[in-house]
């Protein structure tokens, strides 16, 4: 028998205010059909001013940990995925440790841009089967509209806010594909395209926090790839086919790329998570919100086989396979 983690809660938040397309198209030149033929966004979620990161992954993780049954204190480390921190230092994780009464442990921040949650979840799921914690949550969370440049259509219309969140506890399992449990985690990263997509400052650089940057077409190009990469090497890992698959939870940034990639696994669409259009690229949250979703609507049950995948900035991509 070995220890896995094994995911029993999972929630998600969206911020009240909803920006559509058309809004949009009343300060930019853009238009609903120029947006939804380039990315297939309809709408994006954008936090209300004085709504902080830490407010969207509190909720997020409130939900999760009512779902689990589980209290804060009960928690032995709290992983948080962001790119927009409340301050620079200390780690945002550290106030909604806090904010839950957590007394004990570790909670520490992940930047990883996109590819947050699972390198989140990976450092969580490592901690659980060294012995390190027994019961941990990841949270995902972002208020990403306040790194727009909301006069640049290129980006402003790619991002929202949101937060979501899964609790892992430390499970016997027999050690293969079929232990309800996080199976393997596989994260990368190049730094040679670090300037392709990134914010234009940074505490070293020039004191300011700066604007998203993005060349968008060598972004597209390089997730493609790198998408197809890691989700090979987590099927191949664990000696599972493609159709063994019930879900796909993409990291929800175009709709093209996870067309594409969901095509090379010759996936129904019916098994893909599909948040795009609603909330547009939540950057670490979006993996989590796509779950939260699935989970409360009724799709993804326990016994499912889910592969996670994401591609951000650094470039760093990762991937994830879970029996729920």
């Amino acid at each position: 028998m070995v220890t896995r983690s094994q995911i029993i809660g999972c929630g998600g938040y969206l911020p009240a205010k909803i920006v559509t397309n058309a809004d949009l198209a009343k300060t930019v030149d853009t238009s609903d059909e120029w947006i939804v033929q380039r990315t297939g966004i309809r709408q994006r979620h954008v936090a209300a001013d004085g709504e902080r990161t830490s407010d969207l992954a509190l909720a997020a993780a409130k939900k999760a940990l009512r779902q689990a049954g589980v209290k804060g204190d009960d928690l032995d480390v709290i992983v948080l995925a962001t790119t927009t921190p409340d301050h620079t230092f200390p780690a945002t994780a550290t106030r909604v440790q806090a904010m839950l009464g957590m007394t004990k442990g570790a909670a520490f921040d992940v930047q990883a841009v996109c590819s947050g949650f699972v390198y989140a979840l990976a450092m969580a799921d490592n901690m659980v089967r060294l012995g390190q914690a027994k019961t941990a949550l990841v949270i995902g969370a972002e208020t990403f509209s306040r790194l727009l440049d909301w006069k640049d259509r290129t980006t402003c219309v790619l991002f929202g806010d949101g937060a979501g969140a899964v609790v892992l506890r430390a499970v016997e399992g027999r050690g293969d594909k079929w232990d309800r449990a996080v199976l393997s985690t596989h994260l990368h990263s190049d730094g040679t395209q670090y300037d392709l997509l990134r914010t234009s400052g940074g505490p070293s650089s020039n004191g300011m926090t700066g604007v998203v940057q993005m060349h968008g077409h060598e972004v597209f190009r390089h997730a493609v790839r790198r998408l197809a990469e890691v989700v090979d090497e987590a099927l191949t890992h664990n000696n599972i086919a493609p159709e063994e698959l019930d879900w796909l939870a993409p990291h929800q940034a175009n709709k093209r790329i996870i067309d594409s990639l969901a095509t090379k696994l010759k996936l129904d669409e019916k098994k893909v998570i599909l948040t795009v259009d609603k909330h547009g690229n939540t950057s670490a949250a979006s993996i989590p919100l796509a779950l939260a979703e699935a989970v409360a609507d009724g799709r993804l049950k326990p016994g499912h086989l889910v592969l996670m995948d994401a591609m951000g900035g650094g470039f760093g991509w990762a991937s994830a396979l879970v029996r729920w």
